[in-house]
């Protein structure tokens, strides 16, 4: 590799050189929301504004520069060229476990920050990795858990068990009897901070007698929540692999828990169409359309169903004619089943025509190969 003349640069005046920083090294993380602008000196890798954050507040913090604006030694400059995030990711993430959530620069900030604190502070997905604490089969400990009637958070102990297959929570510490008893195949967990009013705030849904169930969680600390997260995603890929013996992990992978497509307001009529529209809260996840008359309600007070297009269900915008529409909000949808149609108004056309995008594409894609009764599909 070329000797670098002058002794300072600003390392974005090198990255046409190929001698020096290839486009491996320039490769965009998942969890960066922007071209990489950042480097940490380090470990070599090139990272955005929001996750040269991340790195700095390390135990031992990083050195992070800005690839524009910052001088660079030429040993600094050297050292990036020789690593680079190709090299760091076949270093840092050589065994990631199928089950451990990879977050992409949507997700909320408490998850990048623990995948990259997870990667490269804790060293945990490296060749000679320890055991990773996911994976024990069992966890146990506190959780800050929003009551269903009165909406104050307050302590709870929770339990899961790889080998029932269930998470459990009491209301007292030394309780013998659970509150619940949740079964993981019918759980999905998702990050909710906005929603929630905590950074940390974990949403876990949940089939109880056939009905749905939300309870909202979080803990002060952003590495123990998402332990709890990874953790239920290790037990969940334990019983889709026993409940599916010739399943691939490619084909599992999508059936751990994931975010919903897309939540927001709308306004509903009742199945008589001649109801005023009401405004509730949508939560889109997968073929389910539920919807609440609260975005933290702890039962959907009903849900819609979204099948293939060949049995009879369709998506489009608009209203039947003569529809009374006593809302506010006239950009409506029609979803129709086979046993009735549907009716919501949006307040813009820019959320009508997102919802029909998310609604047509359910519809038009087929089931997958590999269904439970029991898992939420």
């Amino acid at each position: 590799m070329s000797k670098i003349v002058l002794p300072i640069y600003p390392l974005s005046l090198l990255w046409t050189c190929p001698n020096h920083l290839s486009r491996a090294s320039l490769t965009l993380p998942p969890s960066c929301s922007t071209y990489p602008e950042w480097g940490s000196c380090s470990l070599g890798v090139f990272i955005c504004l929001a996750c040269s954050g991340i790195h700095r507040n390390f135990q031992s913090p990083a050195k992070v520069k800005s690839v524009r604006l910052s001088r660079w030694e030429d040993s600094e400059v050297q050292f990036m060229a020789e690593n680079g995030n190709e090299v760091a990711r076949s270093k840092y993430e050589a065994q990631v476990p199928v089950y451990y959530y990879k977050p992409t620069h949507k997700d909320c900030q408490v998850l990048k920050e623990q995948w990259i604190k997870a990667k490269y502070e804790r060293l945990e997905f490296t060749v000679d990795r320890k055991p990773l604490l996911y994976e024990e089969g069992t966890r146990e400990g506190p959780l800050m858990k929003r009551g269903r009637d009165n909406g104050q958070f307050l302590t709870r102990r929770f339990v899961l068990s790889e080998r029932e297959g269930t998470l459990k929570y009491f209301t007292k510490t030394d309780a013998k009897e659970p509150k619940a008893i949740i079964k993981v195949d019918t759980i999905n967990a998702s990050f909710q901070p906005e929603k929630i009013g905590n950074p940390n705030g974990l949403q876990i849904t949940y089939l109880k007698d056939f009905n749905t169930r939300n309870i909202f969680l979080y803990n002060e600390s952003s590495k123990e929540i998402v332990d709890w997260f990874n953790s239920i995603r290790a037990v969940q890929l334990h019983y889709l692999k026993v409940a599916f013996p010739g399943a691939s992990d490619v084909e599992l992978k999508p059936k751990l828990t994931r975010n919903f497509l897309k939540e927001g307001y709308m306004e509903k009529t009742g199945p008589r169409q001649t109801e005023g529209f009401k405004k509730r809260w949508f939560t889109l996840d997968h073929r389910r359309l539920m919807y609440f008359k609260d975005p933290l309600d702890a039962f959907a007070k009903g849900e819609v169903f979204l099948g293939h297009k060949d049995l009879g269900y369709s998506a489009s915008a608009g209203l039947p004619p003569n529809t009374h529409c006593n809302g506010t909000w006239q950009n409506g949808i029609t979803i129709q089943t086979p046993d009735r149609s549907y009716l919501f108004t949006c307040e813009t056309e820019v959320e009508q025509q997102d919802w029909l995008k998310h609604f047509n594409e359910l519809i038009n894609t087929k089931h997958p190969r590999h269904a439970s009764s029991h898992w939420p599909l």
